[in-house]
């Protein structure tokens, strides 16, 4: 898998844009300080955002290509980033360490996507949120982005029952504009959930 993403990030620019994802930067100012995990993060337009408000990054892809940009403007913006080249299957989360675990378009098969979300759970520290946006079945018909294989959309039902040791502060189904890169470019149907660890 990391070769399809180091060859969609070898290309010239930014494949999902350089600037944050919308449902993040509405919502980043609920998390609380501290270090904040960024999952399936790619080129890093998340990581470095969060970095500029303050946050302890640490930024976790399978591409190395992807991270190596994220790096170089990381530095060039006199940001510090951890960035780890990681299958999340292997990945160690840790335990109640993160402010958030953040996860934005970060479509997994259902196994993995169990036990990622497992993991983001238990390495949340007290009061530490999830912070997660992705693509419904829905998005198919509609074609403007993610994945095409069905078995990694997600649905509410499906984080709903991830997420339930969480407290619940945000869980909705929606259709909006979704203009990120090339790699989104359109009306999307998403899914989005913030949870708190109590």
């Amino acid at each position: 898998m990391a070769n399809v993403w180091d060859e969609r990030y070898s290309q010239p620019g930014f494949y999902y844009g350089d600037t944050p994802n919308d449902f993040l930067r509405e919502h980043a100012s609920r998390i609380p300080p501290g270090e904040v995990l960024c999952l399936g993060e790619g080129e890093g337009r998340n990581a470095l955002y969060l970095a500029q408000l303050g946050y302890q990054v640490t930024a976790v892809d399978s591409s190395a290509v992807g991270l190596e940009k994220l790096s170089k403007r990381a530095e060039a913006g006199g940001l510090l980033i951890r960035t780890v080249c990681a299958d999340l299957a292997k990945y160690d989360f840790g335990s109640a360490r993160w402010s958030a675990v953040v996860s934005i378009f970060c479509h997994l098969p259902p196994p993995l996507r169990a036990f990622v979300h497992a993991r983001a759970v238990s390495a949340l520290r007290p009061g530490g949120l999830v912070l997660l946006e992705a693509y419904t079945p829905r998005q198919l018909q509609l074609g403007t982005g993610g994945p095409k294989d069905q078995s990694l959309l997600y649905e509410m039902r499906t984080l709903a029952s991830d997420f339930a040791a969480l407290r619940r502060e945000h869980l909705a189904e929606l259709e909006r504009e979704v203009i990120e890169g090339i790699g989104h470019t359109g009306r999307a149907s998403v899914v989005q959930l913030i949870g708190a660890r109590p």
